[in-house]
């Protein structure tokens, strides 16, 4: 177990409100180990990067924490004042967002940012940040960097930018990294370019990763294992393989479903009818039950859970039926 870096368990996080407590994360349980990749994936609304704002303690509120624990190596996390959170954030969980320009200061030279951010979480002179600095940009595959340092954001390709961030979220060697959709506003070329960095630096760092997706395609190149989300729930969760091969929960079989092949012509891709139920009107039972062809009675009354593997759906679960 010592090489488990983060451990969630039984999170949940709700938004009080004037008509009542909503609730964004339900009873969500996972782990990533030291090198690993967890993908974390389902349609907008599913509670993706609602669960990694927690990890990161950034919910705004009145978002809360409202159940379960967070633990990164073996420390609670969850409940720390604002003050512990930012000693912990960058230091020992690095951040890399969806859009690198909401991470970076448009007035200021990357390499000030880089060096900012290496002496806030080390005691290396200026100097020392700055060799340290050249050599993260090296790391993560920017060009002619002795020049490069001393740009603007603004006079980097939106691809180099998120590369920068990359370098950001590495600068204290973090053991855990959040990154939140860093392909999505990228194009298909430079996607595939910054995963295979991810997978990179995962690999040789030791560094776990967690990453929000909605892409399966994504998941399917980069990660070890996939969870999937649905209505702030955990749909499934298992080995990147069995997820996109041998999917059970009917939400991922329609998932896969959704994907284009190169293998076979079809006529008609696969469509799951409906859409997320909004948090107010999340149904009694298994929250998919109004858009699944193969829900019974059991599905429509109580609530299938995994603790952290397999699927929770009652078709799959110790091969009962609905």
């Amino acid at each position: 177990m010592t090489d488990i870096v983060l451990d969630v368990r039984n999170l949940r996080v709700e938004f009080p409100t004037r008509k009542g407590i909503l609730t964004a994360v339900d009873d969500i349980s996972l782990q990533i180990r030291r090198g690993e990749i967890l993908g974390v994936v389902g349609e907008s609304g599913a509670g993706k990067s609602m669960t990694g704002l927690a990890i990161l303690g950034l919910l705004e509120p009145p978002g809360r924490i409202a159940q379960g624990s967070i633990h990164l190596s073996g420390d609670r996390i969850d409940g720390l004042d604002d003050a512990a959170l930012e000693r912990i954030r960058g230091r020992r969980i690095g951040a890399i967002f969806q859009d690198p320009l909401t991470s970076l200061n448009p007035l200021f030279r990357v390499g000030d940012q880089l060096v900012e951010t290496i002496r806030l979480h080390s005691d290396l002179g200026r100097d020392a940040a700055r060799a340290r600095a050249l050599d993260l940009m090296r790391e993560v595959g920017i060009p002619a960097v002795e020049e490069r340092i001393d740009n603007y954001p603004h006079q980097f390709s939106g691809g180099m930018r998120q590369r920068i961030v990359i370098a950001l979220a590495l600068c204290a060697e973090p053991e855990l990294i959040v990154a939140d959709e860093p392909t999505t506003a990228l194009d298909v070329s430079i996607q595939a370019q910054i995963t295979a960095l991810l997978k990179r630096l995962c690999r040789e760092r030791g560094t776990a990763v967690m990453l929000v997706t909605h892409d399966m395609g994504v998941i399917a190149e980069t990660v070890d294992r996939v969870a999937v989300m649905y209505a702030g729930r955990l749909a499934e969760v298992g080995p990147v393989e069995d997820i996109v091969r041998r999917p059970q929960h009917p939400y991922t079989v329609g998932l896969m479903g959704s994907i284009p092949s190169l293998r076979k012509e079809v006529e008609e891709l696969q469509m799951i009818p409906g859409s997320m139920p909004r948090l107010d009107a999340i149904p009694s039972g298994c929250a998919f039950n109004p858009r699944c062809d193969r829900a019974g009675p059991r599905c429509r009354r109580e609530v299938p859970r995994i603790d952290g593997a397999g699927a929770a759906c009652w078709l799959a679960l110790e091969g009962e039926t609905a």
